[in-house]
């Protein structure tokens, strides 16, 4: 039954969590505050604006816009649906909303007007600011029935007013409150779902079980549920000319990567900075968009720390604390005469990186999946601590969400998952960094491309030989070390080998086994199934995309993303 498909399609985090289109704008910032009121809402400041002041204080404004109505309320418009706002807490960071469908005075065409069906069939484009909001409430479901339902557990809204169809026919009309698993799913077959709302608190049917009327509920509804905005998602907003003073006129370019240049610059107080511009075509926006959702929420020593961005007309900038070592790409394949590190270096940055990723995918209250873990992307400061960057194609899912919805490829060709290609292999999940990481691990413990054509033909594909050697009892000497040194790279040689799995199945469970792995003594480490090249196995392509990694160009397999992410 279609009904029943689009009811289980609403699992509870997502009903609990929500991705609201706001922008972000830190209300420290205290000389940029703007007050109006409008009804009962008085002194609306930072984030909100109201509509109307000429002041353009926030990222992406229209989300941000509080509107005046006729009947002088106050009113949030958030996606194809509007509600009024009933209270706005500054202290706790909290907005109180009531569908605008939802009336006190006449009962009888009390109805909302918004669902929250449309946070889940596409309502949400990509070219907006997502930032967190937590909902504190019930799920409410409207149903129209064929017939009547015998129940307490539906509040009937049919004997308060008459209800028709468009032909003119009777139906029943219920209401259902309760935990997300028990109002979406377990429902009549000879009813329709209308609409999914959120209510307030569900300490009405608490404390009067299930003797609730319409006439109790409809008061519910009216009185709003809450939301929190994300406070620590702020950063301290600049515009443009303040990029151009801080970058010097964008005098000192540090790098070039996909979406723009990177420019070191310096901060007032004092310190140095690294500002990636968004300057190229493939800069739609989208990538702005998911670095400051992702990592503006995210303080941890393994990743890189957002200070600010500037969203001003067309330029888009994100500043970011400076890394004076650079990336880890130049220290796998030292230039001659550049800095070399030793194997304990390179083991420590492994487990910093094993580390960071872990936390993005369990430290956050939503699992964050990088998706572009490669050289490239990890960032070292003074003391050669590694940060992972470039959240430009991550995803943000609730953090019980094993299999999670990407609509195509995204990454960069050589540390994509095979399971991003290929159907049959296993959904696509936080295994998909797994093995990305162990394509990073493999290059760093052999100091080495994964793939190199100039080689001989047994060693184009490195993890495919270094098993090979395993296998055959040989020890791998990557250069003059020591016993302990030689034991590090094996241990990260045989981790490697168990991330890049072709099945998501064989790899670790997570991260945190990945860091216990690493960490742990040698002899525990078995040898893992031998990794398969994706064009050994003959499966139907995913997406539409037919790769074979063995004919790739040497360009594509460098520290440039490819981008065939279809975005």
């Amino acid at each position: 039954m279609i009904i029943r498909s689009f009811a289980r399609a609403f699992t509870p985090p997502f009903l609990l969590l929500l991705l609201l289109l706001l922008g972000v704008t830190c209300q420290e910032n205290k000389n940029q505050q703007f007050i109006n009121s409008c009804g009962d809402i008085h002194n609306i400041t930072l984030p909100f604006q109201l509509q109307g002041d000429p002041s353009s204080h926030t990222a992406y404004n229209e989300y941000f816009t509080l509107s005046c109505d006729e009947n002088n309320r106050t009113v949030l418009n958030l996606l194809s649906g509007k509600y009024y706002v009933q209270s706005i807490n500054y202290t706790s960071f909290t907005i109180r909303l009531a569908d605008v469908g939802i009336q006190t005075s006449d009962i009888c065409s009390s109805f909302p007007l918004s669902s929250l069906s449309d946070f889940f069939n596409g309502a949400v484009p990509y070219s907006i600011f997502p930032i967190m909001m937590s909902i504190s409430s019930s799920t409410v479901v409207f149903l129209s029935c064929e017939n009547p339902i015998q129940s307490a557990v539906y509040v009937n809204r049919t004997g308060y007013c008459v209800t028709r169809d468009e032909s003119g026919n009777g139906y029943y009309s219920y209401v259902m409150v309760g935990e997300p698993e028990v109002a979406l799913w377990d429902f009549p077959d000879s009813c329709r779902l209308d609409k999914v709302v959120c209510g307030s608190s569900p300490q009405l049917i608490a404390a009067r079980g299930w003797n609730v009327s319409w006439l109790d509920l409809n008061r519910e509804l009216a009185y709003g549920f809450e939301a929190s905005w994300t406070a620590s998602a702020c950063n301290h907003r600049y515009s443009y000319s303040d990029i151009k003073k801080m970058t010097n006129d964008f005098r000192d370019k540090l790098g070039e990567g996909g979406y723009g240049f990177v420019y070191k610059g310096k901060l007032r107080s004092g310190p140095f900075v690294a500002i990636k511009m968004l300057s190229k075509p493939k800069a739609n926006g989208q990538e702005f968009i998911n670095e400051v959702a992702t990592i503006g929420r995210i303080h941890h020593v393994n990743v890189v720390q957002l200070i600010g961005y500037c969203a001003e007309r067309s330029k888009r900038a994100l500043v970011y604390d400076f890394m004076p070592n650079g990336s880890l790409e130049k220290y796998i394949l030292p230039s001659k005469g550049e800095l070399s590190l030793s194997c304990k270096q390179i083991y420590e940055i492994s487990l910093g990186v094993a580390r960071g990723v872990g936390y993005l995918h369990q430290g956050c209250d939503m699992q964050i999946l990088h998706f572009d873990i490669k050289p490239h992307n990890i960032l070292l400061d003074e003391n050669f601590t590694p940060k992972v960057s470039d959240f430009g194609l991550a995803k943000l899912y609730p953090t019980d969400d094993s299999i999670v919805t990407v609509t195509a490829a995204r990454g960069t060709l050589g540390y994509m998952a095979p399971e991003l290609f290929y159907k049959n292999i296993g959904g696509v999940s936080y295994k998909a960094d797994i093995y990305s990481f162990g394509m990073l691990l493999m290059e760093m413990a052999g100091k080495r491309r994964n793939w190199n054509s100039s080689v001989d033909s047994s060693q184009i594909f490195f993890p495919s030989w270094v098993y090979d050697q395993f296998a055959e009892g040989k020890n791998i000497q990557i250069a003059e070390t020591t016993e302990e040194e030689s034991e590090m790279v094996k241990k990260m040689m045989l981790v490697g080998l168990w991330c890049i799995q072709m099945r998501p199945s064989d790899r670790p469970n997570s991260m945190n086994k990945v860091v216990e792995m690493l960490e742990g003594n040698i002899q525990l480490l078995h040898m893992p199934p031998k990794p398969f090249l994706y064009s050994q196995l003959a499966m139907q392509p995913k997406n539409g995309i037919d790769i074979s990694l063995s004919n790739l160009s040497g360009a594509c397999m460098d520290s440039l993303t490819c981008d065939i992410s279809g975005r």
